[in-house]
Parts: C-alpha cells; sequence; structure tokens
C-alpha cells in the first residue's frame, strides 16, 4: 500500500505565490512518475505538472512560465512551486504517484488539497 500526503494549499492573493509538497510512503520499489492535478468546481479533474524518473517534465500550458514541479528522490517526495497566482488556479489539488511495489505498477493518488485565490 502506498500512501501520498500534500500540504501547503491555502488562501492566496491574486499574484501571490504557494508551495505544495507531496510525500510517498509504503512499501515502494520505486517512482516511476509524480505530478500534480487540479479539479475546480464543475470541472474535470487536469493534469497541472509531471515529472517522471528520468526528471522530465510536462506542464498545462495555462502553468507555465508561472508553476515549477521539482522532486527528491531520497525522500519520495514532489513540490509544485506555484507563482503569479490567479483566480482561475482556484481548485484542489491532487498528488498523484505511479509506482511499483510488490503488487506490480499502480496510480495513487492523494487527499486533495485546497488552494484558493481570492483578494
Amino acid at each position: 500500500q502506498v500512501q501520498l500526503v500534500e500540504s501547503g494549499g491555502g488562501l492566496v492573493q491574486p499574484g501571490g505565490s504557494l508551495r505544495l509538497s507531496c510525500a510517498a510512503s509504503g512499501s515502494i520499489f520505486s517512482i516511476n512518475a509524480m505530478g500534480w492535478y487540479r479539479q475546480a468546481p464543475g470541472k474535470q479533474r487536469e493534469l497541472v505538472a509531471r515529472i517522471i524518473s528520468s526528471g522530465r517534465t510536462n506542464y498545462a500550458d495555462s502553468v507555465k512560465g508561472r508553476f515549477s514541479i521539482s522532486r527528491d528522490n531520497a525522500k519520495n517526495a514532489v513540490y509544485l512551486q506555484m507563482n503569479s497566482l490567479n483566480a482561475e488556479d482556484t481548485a484542489v489539488y491532487y498528488c498523484n504517484a505511479v509506482v511499483t511495489t510488490v503488487l506490480g505498477l499502480g496510480d495513487y493518488w492523494g487527499q486533495g488539497t485546497q488552494v484558493t485565490v481570492s483578494s
């Protein structure tokens, strides 16, 4: 079993910054990829940013140049630095990890952390 614990959400003014953190724990052999998704009210969950084991990253067009994803392999952790936030970034942000365990390859999700951008 793999657990993902997120932290760092909250309320921020437009133009502000937040840093989300996510740590994976459990019976992990390897982590193939980690990423962040978000879901705004009435909308589908969408990819925000993702980083794979090689270090390659990809971002949603809407966050390119403003958000930065990074990973600490020693801690099985992923971070999302969010700058120049605007109201459209308001959503629940979910950490995702593609993990190899004794049971094989699995897709795991955190519980979500709320990010609200408002003045």
